[in-house]
């Protein structure tokens, strides 16, 4: 059995291959049973979360990711999420691999959001507001940039001292990248907004939002969260990852649904439908497209059956 750590995970998900290996799952299909959603007490700290996500496509693969979220974890300068994934064979059972959890659900929550940004934002968007600095803010400009020929990213966070680093980071890795303190003047100026927070009360409105703006809501994975106001809702065409997971677990979508904002006819399609041709995603620049991404385990088997194939290849070469 393969064992790929942190390291070993990032080198077999390059951004261009895994958006590609993506499509092709969410194209092909596989079984995704609901995921467990456990909330663990830490005593005199933030609630913790569990996350098991299994998936299988019959008589290929079968994967199961146990992740830990921990969100007072930066106190101990340990990750917020840690986990693993188990990859099996589909036709034997037999253990295939072990992938480092939190490598692969950060590099796999970015190329989602990448691929459906190819079908939701402008194909010349130029200008990326990235609102939140954690783990997610670098693989999230990285892998927006492979399809879209962006050429300035603005890095906001509520700490401006990790806005400048985070926009020091990205100009390592080549990006002409910069932090700002106006969230709301960014907005005005981005093509595409991408979100990762853990904001718990709305961060863009809606009337910042210009013509043809697409907006990425990856962060707030739980009812009670919110990275959106209404009015942004409201304006856009809105697109999810699965409705599974964004009509139980988005509070983007739960909260604007349950207050009579939207209805469930204003959800136009879910990723499967874009990459299958069912729905043809914007239909003009003018547009203001809404992707919420709350994370499938169908992201996660794809991502681990290409590292697992990258890092065997490797192993021969």
């Amino acid at each position: 059995m393969l064992v790929l750590n942190e390291e070993q995970t990032r080198r077999a998900l390059p951004w261009d291959a895994l958006i590609e290996a993506l499509e092709r799952m969410f194209r092909s299909g596989c079984v995704v049973p609901v995921r467990h959603h456990h909330d663990m007490e830490v005593p005199g700290e933030a609630t913790a979360v569990m996350l098991l996500m299994p998936a299988w496509v019959p008589g290929e693969h079968i994967g199961v990711k146990i992740l830990n979220l921990f969100p007072d974890n930066h106190r101990r300068a340990l990750p917020t999420i840690i986990g693993s994934y188990l990859l099996s064979s589909g036709r034997t059972g037999e253990m295939l691999a072990m992938v480092e959890g939190g490598e692969l659900t950060a590099r796999r929550t970015a190329a989602t959001s990448a691929l459906a940004a190819r079908y939701l934002s402008r194909e010349d968007s130029e200008t990326m507001l990235m609102a939140g600095t954690g783990r997610l803010s670098l693989n999230l400009m990285q892998a927006h940039a492979v399809h879209r020929p962006l050429k300035r990213f603005l890095v906001w966070g509520r700490n401006g001292d990790k806005a400048e680093a985070t926009a020091d980071q990205a100009r390592m890795l080549g990006l002409d990248a910069k932090a700002v303190t106006d969230l709301g003047g960014a907005a005005a100026e981005a093509d595409i907004i991408s979100c990762a927070t853990l904001s718990e009360a709305p961060l863009i409105k809606g009337e910042w939002l210009r013509p043809g703006t697409h907006l990425d809501l990856v962060g707030a994975f739980k009812p009670g969260m919110r990275e959106s106001d209404d009015e942004a809702v409201q304006r856009a065409m809105v697109f999810v990852d699965t409705y599974a997971g964004a009509l139980k677990e988005a509070g983007d979508i739960v909260q604007p649904l349950n207050a009579g904002i939207i209805g469930r006819e204003d959800i136009r399609a879910e990723l499967a439908d874009l990459v299958g041709g069912r729905h043809a995603g914007r239909s003009g620049a003018e547009d203001i497209t809404l992707f919420k991404s709350v994370g499938a385990a169908v992201e996660d088997l794809a991502g681990a059956v290409l590292a697992y194939e990258q890092a065997r290849q490797e192993s021969r070469a």
